[in-house]
């Protein structure tokens, strides 16, 4: 099974009826059969983003506790490493939540995100690397 990050806005898409890529993301993921990562700097964007309905915010974090998302945590190493590249891409700019993904990604060495977000094409790895988006949301 295959771990891959996964980003707020296709979360915030699934549990939003309203949002443009719930239909997308929802049929993306009765076929996925990997193992969805992320940290909890995106879950606290998703729950706030979700704000519109209690219900809803409910029903996510239901999601998550019957182990639909893995919950990584990230520590003072990856603070600091989040700053750098919060410096780096401050033009984007980079937001907690998308610092968070690309420093998990550089700490447990996955290459693959799913997102909605356009910005991952600009994002790089210490390494160079670019995170490859498995979603085609278009």
């Amino acid at each position: 099974m295959k771990n891959i990050l996964i980003d707020a806005g296709p979360l915030i898409a699934l549990f939003n009826r309203n949002d443009k890529y719930h239909n997308k993301i929802k049929d993306f993921l009765k076929t996925f059969s990997g193992k969805l990562i992320t940290t909890w700097p995106v879950i606290t964007e998703v729950s706030h983003m979700l704000d519109f309905n209690i219900q809803t915010q409910i029903d996510f974090l239901t999601w998550i506790n019957l182990g639909a998302v893995n919950i990584e945590n990230i520590d003072n190493n990856d603070i600091t490493r989040i700053i750098e590249l919060s410096k780096k891409y401050s033009d984007v700019p980079m937001d907690l939540a998308d610092g968070s993904l690309v420093a998990l990604s550089e700490k447990i060495n996955i290459k693959e995100i799913i997102t909605i977000d356009s910005d991952y094409y600009i994002y790089r790895t210490i390494n160079k690397e670019m995170l490859e988006n498995i979603f085609d949301y278009r």
